[in-house]
């Protein structure tokens, strides 16, 4: 009896032990196989030097600043154009801009720019079993040209690969001021039908060009249609009044959307582009933030998103997905001061420098049009770190895919995931950037501007553009403010620079093609 017990006793060990063993094997394999969720945080005009995290003393940023912080804060992180369209198409379609001509600032009736058979980021994302949304700003074109905003409006993000999209059409100083929920206006009346028109105003609607009694902010350029909740926009709307969005209350209303997306979604791997309006115009923070920076609408705004962003990520701790998502933050473009309202941003900017050390700005092919501060952040997975290598957020498609088993390369998005990951100091051996359709081109240390035609200096909104009649040189590590052009002091380094772009761009918006001079 003793000798069967203790064998009985043995091979019941030994069969915990296999059960024991086959369990451990499982976790691991499953913990491995776990794909962590994306998000994509992306704000609007803002400037590499607008955040504590890269230099600014008269501001601070403390919740982007522990993104920065606790990930890889990049110095020479890109985006794709100096101008919000462009840019969000490069980053959705893995495609330089400027290979579509269609790609520039759109008007808020333009039709969906992105062809609904054109492989795209989410669709990408989809391809890998992930669920995928936009909330906030999409500026991107919706429909075929010609939209009746009271009916379902087809095509846009949920046909170009995003399961769910809450969003605004176009740009906040833009029509129609309202939301859009999967195709649908928000809160709509059918009683009280949607009118735009970008050329035409309606009889009997006040304007800010002809009523400017009842603006409570007043336009200085290209702002003076109908007003709305006392803002002049651009082009003229009439109806919708129940479905109008408070502007005041827009940073909480899509901070609520995505907190609810991850909330909803956060038992399976999920993709979330959330494209923030701040700071671009109109600047109409919350009363919770007016004032609180010294710095006007504009240094508010930037203080309201960074408590929308520490919110949002306390939500993924709370939620307990934290340390199983990758965050990607980044701007569309570089910063502009008065871009079409009198904010008082340009009067009480006081030292803060938006730009940081970087010339230029939004519309420029000057630095501080196209980089901007871009960092990724995932809790126990990436090393905090400071990283200069070339990267820029068109490259997040072919990377993310690579980092889910693709060996794909999408378009014009490089596999730098291991730069993004901060695993590697090396990014993209080259990269060209655009501005209003003229393009530069940056390779290591240098850039390269080739002359174009036109103002070198943007008086409205007091920008220089990176335009000269002249081929412009720069050693960006020994001149990051680009102040002492090499062209004719480098002609060896200037001939391999313009022969490289030459190779990728092409005709490159010039009349005729460009040679040395």
């Amino acid at each position: 009896m003793n000798r069967t017990y203790l064998s009985l006793s043995l091979v019941f060990a030994l069969v915990l032990t296999l059960f024991s063993s086959c369990g451990t094997s499982t976790t691991k394999e499953t913990k491995k196989e776990t794909k962590p969720n994306v998000v994509v945080i992306y704000l609007d005009d803002l400037g590499y030097g607008d955040l504590s995290a890269y230099g600014a003393t008269e501001i601070q940023t403390p919740n982007i600043d522990a993104i920065a912080n606790g990930g890889v804060k990049f110095t020479n992180g890109y985006a794709s154009s100096a101008t919000c369209t462009p840019s969000r198409y490069a980053l959705l379609t893995g495609t330089y801009p400027w290979r579509n001509k269609d790609a520039r600032i759109l008007p808020g009736t333009a039709p969906l720019l992105i062809k609904t058979d054109q492989f795209t980021f989410p669709k990408m994302m989809k391809e890998h079993g992930y669920q995928t949304a936009v909330v906030g700003k999409w500026h991107l074109g919706l429909g075929t040209g010609v939209v009746n905003w009271n009916e379902h409006v087809t095509p846009g993000p949920n046909e170009v690969g995003f399961d769910e999209a809450y969003i605004m059409a176009a740009t906040q100083d833009r029509v129609p001021t309202v939301y859009i929920d999967n195709g649908n206006v928000v809160g709509l009346d059918p009683n009280d039908p949607i009118e735009v028109d970008y050329k035409n105003n309606f009889e009997g609607q006040p304007t800010g060009k002809d009523n400017p009694e009842l603006c409570e902010m007043m336009w200085h350029h290209g702002h003076n249609s109908t007003i709305i909740n006392g803002i002049p926009r651009i082009g003229f709307m009439k109806g919708g009044e129940k479905a109008r969005w408070n502007d005041v209350d827009m940073a909480d209303h899509f901070l609520a959307k995505a907190q609810d997306y991850v909330k909803n979604h956060k038992d399976a791997p999920f993709f979330l582009y959330y494209a923030m309006q701040q700071p671009h115009v109109p600047r109409t923070p919350h009363p919770r933030f007016v004032g609180k920076s010294g710095m006007g609408p504009r240094g508010d705004v930037i203080l309201e998103a960074d408590w929308v962003i520490g919110e949002f990520m306390k939500t993924l701790e709370e939620e307990g997905i934290l340390e199983n998502t990758l965050v990607v933050f980044s701007s569309d473009n570089g910063p502009v001061l008065n871009d079409g309202y009198n904010d008082d941003a340009v009067e009480l900017l006081g030292n803060h420098k938006p730009t940081g050390p970087l010339k230029g700005g939004k519309y420029s092919l000057f630095e501080a049009g196209t980089r901007v501060p871009l960092m990724t952040y995932w809790k126990g997975t990436i090393k905090p770190q400071v990283s200069d290598a070339l990267v820029c957020q068109m490259d997040l498609m072919t990377s993310i895919g690579a980092m889910l088993g693709s060996d794909k390369t999408y378009s014009d998005s490089k596999n730098v995931l291991d730069a993004f990951l901060g695993t590697s100091v090396k990014g993209r051996e080259s990269l060209v950037i655009e501005a209003n359709t003229k393009t530069a081109f940056r390779k290591g240390d240098w850039i390269l501007i080739p002359p174009y035609k036109g103002k070198p200096v943007n008086t409205q909104v007091n920008i220089e553009m990176g335009i000269s009649t002249d081929f412009m040189l720069f050693n960006l590590k020994e001149d990051i403010g680009q102040e002492n052009n090499l062209a004719k002091a480098q002609p060896e380094k200037l001939e391999e620079m313009l022969a490289e772009f030459t190779a990728i761009r092409g005709e490159y918006g010039n009349t005729k093609k460009l040679e040395l001079r």
